[in-house]
């Protein structure tokens, strides 16, 4: 790990806080994701004796959940517009996509496990829209993810300019 005060110290640390909940909240997604839209739908195919893609739901949004997680946990300097950015097309998907189903339901083990996932994407956007909205700083990450060691290297480099 570099030393307190260096500039890759930020990097090298992450944003800590509430940030790394909603990655870590993004990672446990896309593990279910792929679970429930893949190796379910397989295994179901599997033992039914059908095509093994037969009951698939192609979606891939968990590369992208992925990939915000990874940019959270390392905190690139895209991070925040990037949550912000998938956090406004994801809400607005999975709002249009219930307005279309709940119109005419038709619950079935496939539609039940995409809901109930939906569900908690949306709950994960939900919280991390208005987290990242409301978080000012464009170059930096979130005030709690300053390291102490940080924080003081400053203090004496302005201390000693003075």
């Amino acid at each position: 790990m570099p030393p307190p005060g260096s500039a890759d110290l930020r990097r090298a640390e992450g944003p800590g806080g509430f940030a790394t909940f909603l990655a870590h909240f993004l990672i446990l997604l896309a593990a279910w994701t792929v679970t429930i839209k893949f190796l379910f739908p397989i295994v179901f195919a599997l033992f039914e004796g059908s095509p093994l893609t037969s009951y698939i739901y192609w979606d891939f949004w968990w590369v992208v959940h992925l990939w915000l997680a990874w940019a959270l946990l390392k905190w690139r300097p895209y991070a925040r517009a990037l949550a912000i950015s998938v956090s406004v097309v994801e809400i607005v998907i999975i709002l249009t996509k219930f307005a279309f189903f709940l119109a005419a339901p038709e619950w079935t083990i496939w539609t039940t496990n995409w809901f109930i996932n939906k569900l908690f994407v949306l709950a994960c956007f939900g919280l991390m829209l208005p987290y990242f909205a409301l978080f000012r700083r464009r170059d930096a990450r979130p005030s709690s993810a300053v390291s102490e060691g940080e924080q003081i290297a400053a203090a004496a480099k302005a201390a000693a300019s003075d």
